[in-house]
C-alpha cells in the first residue's frame, strides 16, 4: 500500500513538473556561458600542458643524464653513448626511447643580423640527406629573415673560433622560442666532427618516457629509478652521469603551468557559483509566481519535500539545457581554434605561439558534473521558502 502511494506522489511530481513554466531564459543563457567558460578554461589548460611537455620533451627529451660538471654544451666535455647500464633503463616499463644527443652554443649570421642559438646535433632522419643541413624554429625564421634552402653562416667559439655554413632545410614550431631559448636541430655527426669527437662521444643521453608517464609524479619517479640504475649500475668504463628531469631543468616553467591550473579552478568555482546564484534567483521568482499552487497543493495533502521536488525538477531540466548549450557552443570553439590556430600568443610571453586547446574528456566530464552538483544544492536554498507558505492563506487569497 505504502509503495503504491508513494509511486502516486512520484507521478504526480512528474506530472506537475511537466505543466510548471520556469520562464528563466536569463537563467538559462549564464548558465550556458558559465559552462562555455568553465570547458574553455579546461580545455585551454590542457592545451597548455599537452603542447609544453610534448615540445620540451620533443627538443631535451623527459629526463637527460648529464655530466657531473653540467656543462654539456662544451666542446670539452664529452661522454660515452655506450654506457654500460643503458639496457638496465631501456627495460623500464616507463621508457620509451634513449638517445645521444650533442650540443654546441654558436652564433648564426644572416646579411647584418645575428643571433645567439643552441645547437642540438640528433641522429639525421632517413630522407634527410643534405650535408649539414639544419631545422630551425620559425621564431629565428622572423629574427633573421631565413627561409628553407637558405644558408646560414655559423660561428663557434671556443679554443678557435670555427666557421660553418649551414643549409636550412625545414623549421618547426618551438616551444619556448622566445628570444633567448633557441635550438637549431642539427645532424648530429655534423655537430661531433665540429667538435672533434668520436662517433661514440656525445654531450648526454636523453630519455624519452612513455605519453602515461609524463605527469609529474611519475616522471620524478622515474628520473629517481633511473638515476639510482645509473650509479648501482655504472662500471669502470662508464662516465659518472646524473639523471634530472625536464621538470628540475625548467621549473619555472612547470610553476607556471601550476599557477595556470589554479586559475582554472578558480574560474570553475567562480563561475558555478555565478550560475548558482541565477539559478537561485530564477527559482524564487518561480516560486512567488507560483505561491498559490503552493497553497494548493499542501492543502491537498503534499509534503514540503514533495512540492520542492517539483520545482527542482523544473530547475534541473533548465540547468541541464544550459550544461548542454555551453558545452556544444565550447567544443565548436575549441575545435575552431584547434584546427586554425586563429588565436596568436607572444612565444616569448606564453611559450607557444597559439592558443593551445586540448580536449581532456575526463576533466571536462569532471568539471561538468562537479558544477552541476553544486548549482543543484544551491538550489537547495530558495526551497526552504517553501515551508513558510500557510495553504490557508495563500487558498483564502484566491
Amino acid at each position: 500500500m505504502l509503495k503504491k502511494v508513494s509511486l502516486h506522489f512520484l507521478d504526480a511530481t512528474r506530472f506537475i513538473a511537466r505543466r510548471l513554466r520556469f520562464g528563466g531564459k536569463i537563467a538559462m543563457v549564464s548558465i550556458a556561458v558559465s559552462f562555455l567558460v568553465m570547458i574553455v578554461s579546461v580545455s585551454v589548460s590542457a592545451g597548455f600542458r599537452e603542447e609544453i611537455r610534448k615540445g620540451i620533451s620533443a627538443l631535451t627529451g623527459d629526463i637527460q643524464l648529464l655530466p657531473v660538471d653540467m656543462n654539456y654544451a662544451s666542446e670539452q666535455s664529452p661522454v660515452s653513448s655506450d654506457q654500460s647500464y643503458l639496457e638496465e633503463i631501456r627495460k623500464l616499463p616507463q621508457v620509451e626511447s634513449v638517445e645521444p644527443a650533442v650540443y654546441r652554443a654558436g652564433i648564426v649570421k644572416n646579411g647584418d643580423q645575428i643571433h645567439g642559438v643552441l645547437f642540438k646535433g640528433v641522429p639525421r632522419e632517413g630522407t634527410d640527406t643534405v650535408s649539414l643541413g639544419v631545422r630551425i624554429p620559425v621564431r629565428l625564421t622572423q629574427l633573421l629573415g631565413l627561409k628553407e634552402g637558405d644558408r646560414m653562416l655559423s660561428y663557434f667559439v671556443g679554443e678557435n673560433v670555427k666557421v660553418r655554413n649551414f643549409t636550412v632545410t625545414g623549421t618547426y614550431e618551438g616551444v619556448m622560442d622566445g628570444s633567448d631559448n633557441i635550438i637549431v636541430l642539427a645532424d648530429i655527426a655534423d655537430l661531433q666532427r665540429l667538435n672533434g669527437w668520436d662517433e661514440d662521444e656525445v654531450s648526454n643521453l636523453e630519455v624519452t618516457l612513455k605519453p602515461r608517464y609524463k605527469d609529474s609524479w611519475k616522471m620524478e619517479e622515474a628520473t629517481d629509478q633511473i638515476g639510482q640504475i645509473a650509479l648501482a649500475f655504472m662500471g669502470d668504463d662508464d662516465d659518472n652521469l646524473f639523471a634530472t628531469s625536464v621538470m628540475r631543468r625548467y621549473p619555472q616553467i612547470f610553476d607556471w603551468l601550476t599557477l595556470i591550473d589554479f586559475n582554472v579552478l578558480f574560474i570553475l568555482i567562480l563561475m558555478t557559483i555565478v550560475a548558482g546564484f541565477n539559478m537561485i534567483s530564477g527559482l524564487l521568482i518561480m516560486l512567488f509566481r507560483n505561491i498559490s499552487t503552493i497553497g494548493t497543493l499542501k492543502a491537498m495533502g503534499m509534503t514540503d519535500r514533495s512540492i520542492a521536488k517539483v520545482f527542482l525538477r523544473v530547475a534541473s531540466v533548465i540547468v541541464f539545457k544550459g550544461m548542454l548549450a555551453g558545452n556544444l557552443l565550447a567544443l565548436a570553439l575549441c575545435a575552431v581554434q584547434k584546427w586554425t590556430h586563429v588565436l596568436k600568443l607572444n612565444p616569448e610571453n606564453y611559450f607557444v605561439p597559439f592558443v593551445p586547446v586540448h580536449l581532456n574528456l575526463p576533466a571536462v566530464i569532471l568539471a561538468d558534473a562537479g558544477a552541476y552538483l553544486a548549482i543543484m544544492v544551491l538550489l537547495l536554498i530558495p526551497t526552504l521558502f517553501i515551508s513558510h507558505v500557510d495553504p490557508a492563506k495563500t487558498v483564502r487569497a484566491q
